[in-house]
């Protein structure tokens, strides 16, 4: 047993765990003394061999914790002291000593495989199985090294501890780091333990499960811990401050601020109220509304509101104006009486529960007391009610009869007023007129103190307002008569007034203070506004305002602003510019906290009105409120409305006011988290079906937005490359048909945001820091910019200020012109990134979508117009001339030039070079118009490409002669092929150009190519004839287009001309419809039945068929017309019958369409 006394006095060294607390010791203490007396009745009654593992007694010293550190002489042999006896043969070490020993020694793998070892054979090892199956022997926490002691205790047993219990992370020895190959006894499962068996997986689980277990242990402890903090947050002395005061409010515990935001936001999801919710879970999202516990406090959750709220009229409410209700009790007693629950000292607050419970009984029954007699003091005032009434009309009429007349009731009235508590405004405001009213009748013989000093102290503070100390007394002249004032009384009577109504008393009230016109005002409103004609409503907004800014009585605000939104049934423009007017002012006097609290609920109320004008009031406040709200309401609150009506609301003209109500928020906002919901509202808006709604967007929603990017650096990085990867894809996905729609939306958005961008590369410049405004500052040329399409993408308003723009114009033109744009991170980014894939979108588009050509023609207009001529010439002409690169030598002649053949040509001829007007530039455009029309003609390319820049540049008058000019080029040029398109390109400019151009310029070259030699020019030159006969009135030319026209049909040389013969017809078929009645009845149709005559003597059938089938489309659109009785005899129905006749022989399938037109007919 002396072996045992290093073990047992071992609970002190190296085995105490600073991480525990004193309970957890205590619990190893009396685990360990268990353990102990387990092991005592095993070993005492066993009578097995002495050499089994059943017969090793745990009071062995090595078993019960020896504070021998291992590897130490000495070891052994007090083992084999302790098993064999003193003089005794040393026995054989036994099992359990050995397993200490290795548990000791943290070799807790070998001391695994010997307990496994021991299980097969079925001699478990209490000792092993103990240790194996407590999960806390294998936690990982901070600790000493296996073998080492505790600090400052060389050499303590890492075994020891607490009476022999087995090493641990809780006894301060070795550390066992967590690894998949360990696991606790209970979690071992040895058959799959298998060499094919992968057990990392099952360990790992069983590892999680018990981390899980500990980590909510620790959560709960934390939890009890911020509990009790919480109740001992606020300061000692406020406390007793509060609870003595019971008018000054304690401030909110963070603890019951968790508890009423996790009520509230219940409550809120159980009504339907989702949006508001998710708002409130935003503003708070530090809390998780999903789990109470997530509170913090350990209690059950309450109630919900509705039930608290039902629950409240079941107690008693004591009010800090309770005192102020009182009669005949002195103001010690009350001062006495009020603090006793506050002034309790901490310590007794949790002790003397019992006590305090008794106290707030009493207080309590007092307090009942004190509202009985209240409510009879409140019904003997109600009963002397009518007396005063006819006491102020008689004084109102002679405030003085006679100093001595009716002491005794002057004196009673005295008394009454001093005893009776005052209950609400009204009843203080009758009282004091009372006193007013008969001050100069009080006989003078009643003690001051008996009238005033009665009253409570609250009436006390008030009274002298309206005591006759306060204010110049009136004196009126007293009649030298002996009549009685009986009489006196009797004669007035005859005088009409009346007190009676709720009118009459307030007439019969002179307010003497600001306070009683506000109460006044406030009561008189409500019955004034609904008697006021429509019309003229607006005239009472200053006064509502002015009441509802000053008025003392939260209630009475908020009706007076509800009056205020429901002044006007429908409220027309100029009415809800008033309104707002008003509550602007409204804002700038009362505060952000008010205007939140007493505005905001008026707007909410509205926001799903049945008229529209009142939603649009509430829009349009919105916008106007946001520079006076609080920030986190702005971005919260504010902004989910504005949304909410954006998207649900059908009118247009709200859903417009949204918008630039968004637009005024956008300017104001400051938290990042909302920019990506700015960003997804943005892209609602600019996707509206209504125009007004769409450029509300781009005049004020989209330029506010793209401030705010411009702020938080996402206009490069984000903003523009979302959009230009929307227009990609779009362009990706529309190859079978794209949508122009989304197309014009996402490239109008770029539009709007070019003066954006170029203000922050002037910002961003290297020379901005150089832009002073000192001496003269130069002007700006009035046409250097595009004209903004609202203020707000007027780059002098995005700078600041015109003069500071033309300073930073001036340094950067010369920064572009001499020192380039090294360092200049913005512009290189405009240079390298936007304008590539600018060009390589341009190129992927459909050149023969006149929409889609148009949009980015005025996309880069605009571009190279902001950012200036130099750039321009230096930065935006050398990417596309590199792309397209305009020579003969890169002629296809089967294919053409590929690039030749894109949208990149009419973009870059009417976006770009067309930006100046200079002559160089309309030298350039010529020049590049004339080479793109000769290298399409001699590859053999499509033309579709040049008949898209003319009929972009022909758009503009500005530009026909110019096109004119090019035409004319191709008119002399020595290729038939050029003239052949030359030819073909009159017909897109006849439509636009006046018939002064066209008799000087177009007819004079369209008769010399119908004379070229080539005949595939002169057909060229036949549908711009024909456009001519359908656009001219001018019969000189129309008569000699006639006169070449007949050439053509009746010249011998073209009579087997097959081609030019189906030209003819197909431009008939198109013209014929909208040209001149008389060329019309003279020349088309007579011409169309040679033609169908002729046609049934031809002799290949493919060709037949060809002229058959453009025939029927031409005799199709003239059968619209109206056609006299002999033109249709003579020629119509005849050339039908002949075409007939083609098509029986030809094309059956079409007989019966003719057989209809003729029927028509």
């Amino acid at each position: 047993m002396a072996a045992m006394a290093p073990g047992g006095g071992g609970s002190g060294g190296g085995g105490v765990n600073p991480f525990l607390s004193d309970s957890d010791e205590d619990d190893d203490e009396v685990a360990a003394t268990e353990e102990r007396r387990a092991g005592l009745r095993l070993g005492s009654g066993s009578g097995l061999d002495p050499g089994s593992a059943d017969s090793l007694s745990p009071q062995d010293p090595v078993a019960l914790g020896s504070s021998a550190r291992p590897g130490l002489p000495g070891e052994v042999s007090t083992a084999a002291v302790a098993l064999g006896g003193c003089g005794e043969t040393p026995a054989r070490l036994s099992i359990d000593a050995i397993a200490a020993q290795l548990l000791r020694d943290q070799y807790l793998l070998t001391a695994l495989e010997l307990h496994t070892e021991l299980l097969e054979s079925g001699r478990e090892l209490p000792r092993l199985r103990d240790y194996f199956s407590n999960p806390g022997n294998f936690e990982r926490q901070s600790g000493t090294p296996p073998g080492m002691g505790a600090p400052g205790i060389p050499g303590a047993a890492g075994i020891g501890g607490a009476g022999g219990r087995e090493p641990s992370t809780t006894s301060g020895g070795g550390q066992l780091n967590r690894a998949g190959s360990i696991s606790t006894l209970d979690s071992l499962d040895f058959a799959r333990y298998s060499d094919d068996g992968n057990r990392e997986t099952d360990e790992r689980v069983a590892v999680l499960e018990f981390e899980l277990r500990k980590a909510k242990e620790t959560i709960q402890a934390l939890r009890a811990n911020l509990t009790k903090a919480a109740e001992h947050e606020v300061p000692l002395q406020e406390r007793k401050n509060y609870k003595s005061s019971p008018e000054i409010q304690e401030p909110i515990k963070p603890l019951e601020k968790r508890a009423l935001n996790f009520l509230v936001n219940e409550f809120l999801l159980k009504n339907n109220y989702k949006l508001t919710s998710i708002t409130f879970s935003d503003e708070n999202d530090d809390q998780d509304f999903e789990l109470w516990d997530d509170v913090g406090l350990n209690i059950p959750k309450p109630p919900d509101l509705l039930q608290l709220y039902r629950d409240f009229g079941n107690h008693q409410v004591t009010g800090k104006d309770l005192v102020d209700v009182a009669s005949g009790v002195e103001e010690d007693e009350l001062e006495a009486l009020t603090p006793v629950l506050g002034n309790l000292p901490p310590s007794l607050e949790t002790p003397q529960t019992v006590e305090n419970s008794l106290l707030v009984q009493k207080l309590e029954d007092k307090i009942s007391l004190l509202n009985s007699e209240k409510w009879s003091l409140m019904e003997q005032i109600r009963r002397l009610e009518s007396e005063m009434d006819f006491l102020k009309n008689e004084h109102f009429a002679i405030p003085v009869v006679c100093d001595s007349v009716q002491p005794s009731l002057d004196h009673k009235d005295s008394e009454d007023t001093g005893q009776n508590p005052v209950i609400n405004s009204s009843d203080k405001e009758k009282d004091k007129d009372i006193h007013l009213s008969k001050s100069d009748e009080v006989d003078s013989s009643i003690p001051k103190e008996n009238f005033p000093s009665s009253l409570p102290r609250r009436e006390r503070e008030e009274m002298p307002s309206s005591s006759p100390s306060s204010k110049n007394t009136v004196h009126f002249d007293k009649p030298n008569r002996k009549l009685s004032p009986a009489f006196h009384q009797a004669l007035l009577s005859f005088c009409r007034m009346s007190a009676d109504s709720r009118l009459g008393s307030e007439v019969s009230r002179i307010a003497d203070s600001e306070k009683s016109v506000m109460l006044m005002l406030g009561r008189c409103l409500p019955h004034i506004v609904p008697n006021v004609l429509l019309a003229k409503r607006e005239e009472l907004i200053p006064l509502i305002l002015c009441t509802a800014c000053l008025h003392p009585e939260p209630k009475e605000r908020d009706q007076l602003l509800h009056i205020l939104f429901n002044l006007i049934k429908r409220p027309d423009d100029e009415q809800r510019q008033m309104i707002l007017t008003g509550c602007v002012a409204f804002a700038r006097h009362v505060g952000p906290t008010r205007v939140e609290a007493e505005l905001l609920p008026q707007c909410w109320e509205q926001i799903n009105h049945k008229y529209p004008e009142r939603r649009l009031l509430v829009a349009e406040s919105c916008g106007a409120l946001a520079p006076h709200l609080p920030k986190e309401i702005r971005s919260s609150l504010v902004l989910s409305m504005l949304q909410q009506m954006l998207m649900e609301d059908k009118a247009d003209l709200v859903r417009e006011a949204v918008i630039k109500s968004l637009g005024i928020i956008m300017g104001y906002i400051d938290d990042p988290d909302k920019y990506q919901q700015g960003f997804e509202l943005l892209l609602s808006a600019l996707g509206d079906p209504s125009e007004r709604v769409v450029s509300a967007t781009h005049q004020v929603f989209l330029p506010a937005y793209a401030a705010w990017t411009t702020e938080l650096g996402n206009l490069q990085s984000h903003l523009i490359p979302t959009l230009l990867n929307k227009i990609e894809k779009l362009l990706r996905e529309g190859e079978h048909g794209l949508d122009e729609h989304k197309l014009h939306m996402y490239l109008s958005a770029l539009q709007s945001l070019i003066p954006s961008l170029f203000a922050l590369v002037l910002q961003n410049a290297p020379f901005s820091s150089k832009a002073k405004l000192h001496g003269e500052v130069p002007q700006i040329e009035v046409t250097r910019f595009p004209r903004p399409m609202s203020p707000l993408q007027d780059v002098s308003t995005i700078i600041g200020s015109r003069e500071q723009l033309a300073v930073l114009l001036q340094l950067y033109d010369y920064q572009l012109e001499h020192e380039g744009t090294t360092g200049w991170e913005t512009l290189l980014w405009v240079v390298n990134q936007l304008l590539p894939q600018l060009i390589e979108i341009v190129g992927k588009i459909n050149v023969t979508s006149t929409a889609c050509v148009h949009e980015f023609s005025r996309f880069f207009w605009r571009l190279c117009r902001t950012f200036g001529k130099i750039f321009t010439n230096t930065k935006v002409k050398p990417q596309f001339q590199e792309i397209l690169r305009l020579s003969e030598e890169n002629i296809d002649s089967s294919a053409g030039n590929g690039v030749l053949t894109k949208a990149t040509v009419p973009i870059y001829a009417t976006g770009v070079l067309t930006c100046y007007i200079q002559e160089e530039d309309r030298k350039l455009l010529v020049g590049f118009l004339e080479d793109v029309m000769t290298l399409l003609s001699l590859s053999h390319a499509p033309l579709d490409s040049l008949k898209a820049s003319f009929v972009e540049l022909g758009a503009n008058p500005a530009y026909h002669e110019l096109l004119l000019t090019v035409l004319w080029y191709g008119v002399v040029h020595t290729s038939a092929l050029v003239r052949c398109t030359a030819a073909r390109m009159f017909e897109l400019l006849v439509k636009g150009v006046n018939e002064t151009l066209v008799a000087q310029r177009v007819v004079p070259a369209l008769i010399t190519l119908s004379s070229d030699p080539e005949i595939s020019v002169r057909i060229a030159t036949i549908p711009a004839f024909g456009t001519i006969m359908e656009t001219v009135i001018q019969r000189e030319l129309l008569e000699r287009v006639k006169m070449q026209l007949a050439s053509f049909l009746e010249d011998p040389q073209y009579q087997d001309q097959y081609s030019l013969h189906t030209e003819i017809i197909k431009t008939f078929g198109r013209v014929g419809p909208n040209a001149e009645p008389r060329f019309r009845d003279e020349f088309v149709i007579p011409h169309l039945h040679k033609l169908a005559l002729v046609n049934n003597l031809q002799i290949v059938d493919s060709k037949r068929l060809d002229i058959a089938t453009h025939l029927f489309e031409a005799y199709s659109a003239l059968s619209c017309c109206f056609i006299s009785e002999d033109l249709m005899v003579n020629h119509f129905l005849p050339g039908l019958r002949c075409l007939r006749t083609d098509m029986e022989h030809l094309s059956p399938e079409h007989e019966l369409n003719v057989n209809c037109c003729k029927l028509s007919e």
